[in-house]
């Protein structure tokens, strides 16, 4: 099990950038540019249709959440929250089947964590 702090590392675009550029043999630079406009394209035809359906991928939907109570978990006092517009993904098969062919892999061991009195298991706040 992973530590509270351990945080799974991040691809950036700049890291997809490299390693499409590598498989394809392109210049840095010119695959930025090819990356940035996909992303564009995908979120201007997300606006104008409401929906991008990338096979094997997955589906990218616009949803209208209603206005509604909820509740302050510390105080319990009702609070309104304001409708708003998200973005919602569903994965498609493909993409789902791979990331649950993870279940299978062994993971790989993690160090032994302290037993002692002194480990609560909270973590402590940084200094201000």
């Amino acid at each position: 099990m992973s530590q509270p702090n351990d945080k799974p590392k991040s691809r950036t675009k700049k890291d997809l950038v490299k390693t499409i550029a590598e498989r394809i043999d392109l210049p840095q630079l010119r695959t930025r540019q090819l990356v940035q406009q996909t992303f564009d394209a995908l979120i201007d035809a997300l606006v104008e249709e409401g929906r991008v359906e990338l096979r094997n991928f997955g589906i990218f939907q616009i949803k209208r959440r209603e206005a509604r109570m909820a509740r302050n978990p510390r105080t319990g006092q009702a609070v309104p929250v304001l409708a708003k517009t998200i973005v919602t993904f569903k994965p498609g098969k493909e993409m789902e089947a791979r990331v649950r062919s993870l279940e299978q892999r062994p993971r790989s061991p993690q160090p032994p964590t302290p037993q002692g009195p002194e480990d609560t298991g909270r973590q402590t706040p940084p200094p201000r």
